[in-house]
This record gives structure tokens, C-alpha cells and sequence, in this order.
């Protein structure tokens, strides 16, 4: 004997509309009816009409106690398997000013209602028609198994959760976190107050906007110089600065000190900002000589070297204890006197000052005559060699000759140190003889004595002679005794 049961499900969908936080929603119910169809089979005709009523009734009872709920279960197990339907979202990190993609996985997607709503819990999109009347929001793909939207130029208050829902029996939601990264921008360096020679500046690099923090650091010569940092939160971003004190010398102007900001979302790049020291100083002023010896006749060019900070903008040029030549002419930081002559020799001073000092320097101009060498040949006997003699020949037609070197002293043509050193040998030697005369004077005065006759004998008596004694009137005596 052979017992076939057989089972059907018969699935009617009716929508019922319901009304709920003012959004229409669509809940499917399914109405299953089950049919059981019991056949009894023999294979021996004969004994089924001596027992049919009896195993009719007990296999019945037998099918219906025991197939029949098991069937029943086990269909409904798996129908409900086939219909349990999911959705999934996924997290999204984008940079400000991008795009950022939405995407809800669907599972068993059966055309129930997907619904989009944004971190406000407004409405986006329902099954793919546009709710929310903003632009930036785009439905890309709507298909059984995955829904996405875009959201361009995208800011920092569109992030937040995104809830993708799916309406069936039960409601099923997902969140879709957005993340919105801020770079920063290349930072500013501000500075308090200017930096002056031998104090200190304080600089401050600023980052103001960036989300995560942006990471601040000084850089000066390859080295890293620490900073005070501190951190402001401006709604969702991140306002940094870094302050550091640096000591300042008339070396640092112009030394360059650079501020970097590092940020995840640069992806290993750095936003740097060069700055250069302004230290202030005081100025200094050289004046700068022409090359060679200046005569009557030449053009002098003096040029007033300056440097400080702030570059002193006014120049004086003065003459010591005396006026500027008629014929000077001043062009910015430079004096030029032409056809110069012995009366333009003097002391030329150059000022120059600004709001922190005054500085000056001298130059001392001497203008030589006019010197020309003139060689001449003397005729000489044909046996002799001829000598060329030269001559110093000083007309004021005479052309200059020139002598490497600068002017620091006065100086003409005339040798003065010649004739000073012939000089003082002449006052040394007059002076000399003039000691000498006189000792010899001092040594002839004094006594002498005299023998006049030859024959006197060994004891005869001589008179004392006195030369220059004090009775002038007597002169020279001898006496023999």
C-alpha cells in the first residue's frame, strides 16, 4: 500500500495602506490556505473491499496526525525563508568639496517600498522618485539588489547618518555614517610686533579651518623649532596655531623660517608657508673712492654705500668746515664734482639715518697738478754715446698721469719728503758744528807759559802770561827773570 499526500501554498498579497509619521508606507500580508489531497492506493483489489472501511479510516487519521503538520511546517519554514528580506549600508568618508556616493545592499528585494532619508530624517528619495527638492542629490542605480545616490560638493553639514529603509512586514533600516574630512589650507604666519636688532620676535602660524586638527610645525634650517600649540573648535572644524620667540640679531634679516601642516586627508603632503625675518636696524654707510689718483681737470664720483632697516630714504652730503664745490652735483646717493681743481680739496662727510640710528663716513679728496714727462736727446761727440735726459715739464695743458692706488693724504707733484729729509740733515749737521765750536772755545781758556831765550839756564825764572785776563788793556807780557 502507497500513501501520497500532496500539498499546496497558495500566497495572496493585499496591500493595506497605513499611515504613519506623515509617510505612506505599504505592509504586505499573505493569507496561506492549505489543500491536503489523500489517495489510497491497494494493490490487491480483492482486499480492499474486505477492509476498506477500516484502513480508510485509519490512514486517514494516521496522515492526518502525523504528514500533515509536518508538511505544513516544514513549507511554512521554507516559504518564510524565501521571503525574509535585508538591507545593508555602508559607511562613507569624503573630502570636503567632493562626492560622496550612498549605496543600500538589498537581499531578496520582492518591490517592496525603499525609502532615503537624510540625518534631518528628511525624505531624499522613495523607490527612486526624488522627495527632496535639492539638486545635489542624484539617484544613480536602482536595481533589486543595490540603490545609490550621490551627493555632490559635498560639506561639513551634510555629514551624519543616512537611513536606507526597506517597508515589508517588519521595517528594516540601515545607517549610512557620512564622514566629512577638511583639509587644511596653507597656514598664515602672523607676527605681534616688528623685530628690532637685538630683541626678539614672536611668530604665529595659523591654521584656521581643518577637521580632523591639522598638525602645525616650525622648520628653520632643516630643524624643527618647538612651538606653543593650542586648538578652537569653530561648529565641526578645528581651528590651530603654533607660537614660537625667536631672538633676532642684524644677521637674521631675511633668514627664512617655514610653518608646515600635515593632515590625513593630504595623504602624506604638507601645506608649508615661507616667512622671512624683518629684523630693524640701525644703517651703515661707507663711502665707496675712485681708482687712482685725482688731478686738475678730472671728474670726481663718490658713491654712498647704505644699508639698514628701513633703508634711510634721504642722503646728506656736506664738506667739512667748508661748502660743496659750484660745480657738485648730488644724484641720489652719489656726488660728482667735475673739472676739479686744488680749491675742491677737503673732507667730504655722507650721512645717511632712519627711525633707529645715523650713521655717516668721510672721504679726504687731494687734486695733484698737472705733471707731463718730456725726454730729450743731447748731440754728443761721435765717439761718445748719446744719454736721454728727462725733463719735468709742468704746463696746464699737460696731460694727467695716473697712479694706482687710493687718496688717503694730501699729496703734490713738488717731493716734500725729499727736500723735508735734506732739511733736517742740514739743521743736524749746523747743529753739530755749533757744539763742537763751542767746546773747543771753552777748552782754550786758562794759563800758559813762555820761554823766550833758549840760553837761559834750566832755573831761570818765568813770568806768568795771562791770556784774556781781566784787564783787557794789557795784553799779551813776557817777562824774564
Amino acid at each position: 500500500m502507497c500513501l501520497v499526500v500532496s500539498t499546496f501554498f497558495v500566497c495572496k498579497k493585499t496591500p493595506v495602506n497605513v499611515v504613519k509619521q506623515n509617510q505612506t508606507h505599504s505592509r504586505l500580508y499573505s493569507r496561506v490556505n492549505l489543500r491536503v489531497h489523500v489517495t489510497l492506493i491497494s494493490p490487491r483489489k480483492r482486499n480492499i473491499k474486505k477492509r476498506s472501511a477500516g484502513l480508510s479510516k485509519m490512514a486517514f487519521t494516521a496522515v492526518w496526525n502525523y504528514s500533515v503538520p509536518l508538511s505544513v511546517i516544514t513549507l511554512l519554514s521554507l516559504v518564510g525563508t524565501a521571503r525574509c528580506q535585508a538591507v545593508q549600508a555602508e559607511n562613507v568618508t569624503v573630502l570636503e568639496g567632493g562626492t560622496a556616493q550612498i549605496s543600500c545592499r538589498l537581499q531578496n528585494y520582492d518591490g517592496s517600498i525603499v525609502v532615503i532619508q537624510n540625518p534631518r530624517r528628511q525624505t531624499l528619495f522613495f523607490n527612486g522618485t526624488r522627495a527632496l527638492k535639492d539638486d545635489r542629490f542624484q539617484m544613480v542605480l536602482f536595481t533589486p539588489r543595490l540603490v545609490r545616490i550621490t551627493l555632490t560638493n559635498v560639506s561639513v553639514s551634510d555629514e551624519g547618518g543616512y537611513f536606507c529603509q526597506l517597508y515589508t512586514d517588519d521595517t528594516h533600516h540601515q545607517v549610512a555614517t557620512l564622514s566629512v574630512s577638511v583639509p587644511p589650507d596653507t597656514p598664515t604666519v602672523e607676527v605681534k610686533q616688528e623685530a628690532v636688532e637685538g630683541g626678539e620676535v614672536e611668530l604665529t602660524c595659523l591654521s584656521p579651518r581643518s577637521k580632523p586638527p591639522a598638525t602645525l610645525r616650525w622648520i628653520r634650517d632643516r630643524r624643527e623649532i618647538p612651538g606653543v600649540v593650542s586648538q578652537q573648535e569653530n561648529g565641526k572644524t578645528v581651528s590651530v596655531s603654533s607660537t614660537i620667540r625667536l631672538p633676532v640679531e642684524r644677521k637674521d634679516n631675511g633668514a627664512a623660517v617655514s610653518c608646515e601642516a600635515s593632515h590625513p586627508a593630504l595623504g602624506g603632503q604638507k601645506r608649508v608657508r615661507h616667512y622671512r625675518l624683518d629684523v630693524h636696524f640701525a644703517p651703515t654707510v661707507r663711502i665707496i673712492p675712485p681708482p687712482g689718483i685725482l688731478r686738475e681737470g678730472d671728474s670726481l664720483s663718490l658713491t654712498c654705500s647704505i644699508t639698514g632697516n628701513p633703508l634711510p630714504r634721504d642722503v646728506q652730503w656736506t664738506r667739512i668746515n667748508d661748502t660743496l664745490p659750484e660745480r657738485a652735483e648730488i644724484s641720489g646717493t652719489t656726488l660728482q664734482v667735475s673739472r676739479l681743481s686744488q680749491s675742491h680739496n677737503g673732507t667730504y662727510l655722507c650721512q645717511a639715518q632712519n627711525n633707529y640710528g645715523r650713521a655717516a663716513d668721510h672721504y679726504t679728496l687731494l687734486v695733484y697738478e698737472n705733471v707731463s714727462v718730456t725726454t730729450m736727446v743731447l748731440p754728443t761727440s761721435h765717439h761718445t754715446t748719446s744719454h736721454p735726459i728727462t725733463l719735468l715739464i709742468t704746463p696746464s695743458y699737460a696731460p694727467d698721469l695716473r697712479d694706482p692706488g687710493a687718496v688717503i693724504e694730501t699729496h703734490s707733484a713738488v717731493p716734500y719728503a725729499v727736500i723735508g729729509g735734506v732739511l733736517a740733515l742740514l739743521v743736524f749737521t749746523i747743529i753739530c758744528v755749533l757744539i763742537i765750536t763751542i767746546w773747543c772755545s771753552v777748552r782754550q781758556k786758562g794759563s800758559y807759559l813762555t820761554h823766550e831765550a833758549s840760553g837761559l839756564d834750566e832755573h831761570g825764572e818765568v813770568q806768568e802770561a795771562f791770556l784774556n785776563g781781566n784787564d783787557a788793556s794789557q795784553g799779551k807780557k813776557e817777562y824774564l827773570l
